[in-house]
C-alpha cells in the first residue's frame, strides 16, 4: 500500500481493514483533491471557478435505506421504528468484510477532520472515500484540524464511503443494493450504492444526535445560529421553506453555523465547518451569501449548465430539484470566529403556514415550545395539477427527525430544561400565508417577518400586551414597530371569519393526529400546549 501527502497514523488503515487497498491519498489538500477529480473525468469546473460532479443516480438521501445496528449498546436506547431501522450486529460484519473486498487494490482518499467546534466535544473522524470528491466534501464540511494535529490524529469515528460497491439485498439484508448504515459500538459508518455526498453529513449528525445528549448532556440541535454585536446568541429552527438560511445570515449579527449546533452548559457551537446549500433558483439578488461562496474550493452537485457553456443554469432541476453545493465556512464573510456562541437569548421556530392560521409571530412557554419543537410542523403548497391548491402539512420532530436516534421526548425535555435555566424566549415565526390560506391569501412580507425577528431580539416585544390564539394557546403581541397591527392577528386578515375558524380546526386536528405517536414518551406539561380542536369564535 503506496501513502500519498501525509504520513500515516498510528492508527491505519489496517486496524479497520482496509490494509490491502491500493494507492492511499492522505489528506490531500482541496486544489488536489479537486485535480484529481478533474483527471480522473470525474467533475468539471464552473465558470466560477467550483468543481461540478454528478452523485450518479442518487441525487437526495434515501431514508428507508439508512440503517442503525441493533446490539447491547442500541437495543434499549435507540428509538427504533420507521425512522431508525434496525440492522442485524452480523449482518453489519459481513456487509462491511464485502465492502473491503471490493476497495482491496483500490485507491482511496483519506481525509481526517473533526466534528463540534468546542474542544470540549471534539469527535475525531477519519473518512476513507472511494472517489476524490467525496473527500472533498468532508474536507469542505467537517472541521479541518491543523498540520501539527494531524501529525498524530487519532480517530473515534470512522466513514467508509464506496458508491461503486453495491450490496445483494438477499444476502446482505439490505432494502435494495445502496445503503447507509451505523454501527455506534463498532463507531463506524459505511455507505455504499449512492454517492450522494449528503449521506455522509447525516450520518455523523445522527451520531452526534445519540452520542451528545446521552453521554455528554449537550443538546443537539438542527438548526442556524448567529450572534449579534453585544454577544447575544440567536437560534432559528425550520424545515426547508421556511426562511431559516435567509433570516439568520443577518449583515448585523456573525453566522455561527447555518445546520447543525449543540447546546452544552457554556453555550452553542457549530458541529461543522462548511455549508451544504441548496441551489435550485440560487441568484446573487436572493442569496448573496451563497452565490458569492460558490467559487473554487466549492463543490456544485447534479447541476446543468446553460446550453454550450460552463455557466451553471440553477433554475434547471432536470436533474434533480435537490442540486446542492458545499463549501467551508470561510467562503462566507461575516462569520464567527471560532464557530460559538454563549447561551440564546431568543430561539425561533420558523414555519411556513400555507394554511394561514398561526400567527406572524408568538412567544411560547415552555410546554408550548417543547409541543412545538417535537411536531416540527410546516406546510407545502401542493403542486397545481388539476387544479390541485391545497397545501401539504408536514411535520419533522425537533426540525430533523430523519436524523433522532432517541425519542424526541427526549430532545424536547433537554430544551425545556434550558430554556428555564437560562431565561430563554422561544417564538415562533410564520413566514407563510396571511389572509387566507395558498390561493386565496398572500405570502408574509419578508419586510414584516425581518421586522418582527429584530423587534424581538431587541426585546422590544418584551413590554408590548399581547393576546391568547384561542385554538392554538400560544400569545402574540398586539403591535410591533415596523409591523401593521392588523398583521399580527390572523383571524382579523380573513375576510371571512368562519372560513378561518374552519381552517384553524382542521390544522389543530392536524396536530393533535401527528402528537399521538409521541404521547407516551412526553410529560404533561407538554400534552397540555395541544391545540384545542373545537373552535370558539
Amino acid at each position: 500500500m503506496e501513502e500519498f501527502g501525509k504520513k500515516p497514523k498510528k492508527a491505519d488503515l489496517a486496524t479497520i481493514g482496509l490494509g490491502h487497498v491500493g494507492d492511499a491519498y492522505w489528506n490531500l489538500e482541496p486544489a488536489e483533491l479537486i485535480e484529481q477529480t478533474i483527471v480522473s473525468g470525474e467533475g468539471v469546473f464552473a465558470d466560477s471557478g467550483a468543481l461540478a460532479i454528478d452523485t450518479g443516480e442518487f441525487t437526495g438521501r434515501s431514508p428507508k435505506d439508512k440503517f442503525c445496528v441493533k446490539d447491547d449498546k442500541t437495543a434499549d436506547t435507540v428509538w427504533w421504528g420507521d425512522v431508525n431501522i434496525p440492522f442485524d450486529a452480523d449482518k453489519f460484519d459481513a456487509l462491511y468484510d464485502k465492502l473491503c473486498a471490493y476497495l482491496m487494490n483500490r485507491e482511496v482518499y483519506i481525509k481526517d477532520a473533526y466534528a463540534c467546534a468546542d474542544p470540549d466535544y471534539k469527535l475525531n473522524l477519519r473518512v476513507v472515500a472511494e472517489l476524490p470528491w467525496s473527500a472533498l466534501f468532508a474536507s469542505n464540511m467537517f472541521l479541518r484540524p491543523t498540520h501539527a494535529e494531524l501529525e498524530d490524529f487519532e480517530p473515534e469515528w470512522h466513514v467508509v464511503c464506496a458508491p461503486g460497491f453495491q450490496a445483494d439485498p438477499e444476502k446482505d439484508g439490505t432494502r435494495q443494493r445502496n445503503f447507509a448504515i451505523i454501527s455506534f459500538t463498532r463507531k463506524m459508518i459505511i455507505i455504499g450504492g449512492t454517492g450522494y455526498t449528503g449521506e455522509i453529513k447525516k450520518g455523523i449528525f445522527t451520531v452526534l444526535n445519540y452520542v451528545l445528549p446521552q453521554e455528554r448532556q449537550v443538546l443537539s440541535m438542527h438548526c442556524s445560529a448567529n450572534i449579534g454585536a453585544d454577544g447575544d446568541t440567536a437560534v432559528f429552527f425550520g424545515l426547508s421553506g421556511t426562511g431559516k438560511t435567509t433570516l439568520s445570515a443577518d449583515p448585523h449579527r456573525k453566522l455561527i453555523g447555518d445546520d447543525e449546533h449543540g447546546w452544552s452548559d457554556r453555550g452553542v457551537f457549530n458541529f461543522e465547518g462548511g455549508c451544504y446549500a441548496k441551489c435550485i433558483d440560487l441568484s446573487a439578488e436572493k442569496e448573496p451569501q451563497i452565490w458569492d461562496a460558490i467559487k473554487f474550493g466549492a463543490l456544485l452537485e447534479n447541476i446543468v449548465f446553460e446550453e454550450g457553456s460552463t455557466t451553471v443554469d440553477f433554475a434547471d432541476g432536470s436533474k434533480t430539484e435537490n442540486t446542492r453545493v458545499s463549501y467551508p465556512l470561510h467562503h462566507i464573510d461575516n462569520t464567527a470566529v471560532p464557530s460559538m456562541g454563549g447561551h440564546p437569548k431568543n430561539i425561533f421556530f420558523l414555519t411556513c403556514d400555507a394554511y394561514g392560521v398561526l400567527p406572524p409571530i408568538s412567544k411560547l412557554t415552555p410546554g408550548q415550545a417543547m409541543y412545538h419543537f417535537i411536531s416540527g410542523y410546516t406546510a407545502k403548497v401542493a403542486g397545481t395539477e388539476a387544479g390541485i391548491t391545497e397545501p401539504k402539512t408536514v411535520f419533522s420532530a425537533c426540525f430533523g427527525a430523519p436524523f433522532l436516534p432517541l425519542h424526541p421526548g427526549r430532545y424536547a425535555e433537554m430544551l425545556g430544561e434550558k430554556m428555564r435555566e437560562h431565561n430563554v424566549r422561544i417564538w415562533l415565526v410564520n413566514t407563510g400565508w396571511s389572509g387566507g390560506a395558498y390561493g386565496t391569501g398572500e405570502r408574509m412580507k419578508l419586510k414584516f417577518t425581518r421586522a418582527m425577528i429584530t423587534a424581538a431580539l431587541r426585546g422590544e416585544l418584551d413590554q408590548v400586551d399581547y393576546k391568547e390564539h384561542p385554538v392554538f394557546g400560544v400569545s402574540f403581541p398586539a403591535n410591533c414597530p415596523g409591523v401593521p397591527d392588523e398583521v399580527l392577528d390572523p383571524r382579523s386578515t380573513w375576510k371571512d371569519k368562519d372560513a378561518y375558524d374552519k381552517q384553524a380546526e382542521h390544522l389543530a386536528r392536524q396536530f393533535n393526529d401527528n402528537f399521538a405517536k409521541y404521547k407516551d414518551g412526553v410529560s404533561e406539561e407538554v400534552l397540555a400546549a395541544a391545540p384545542k380542536a373545537s373552535v370558539k369564535a
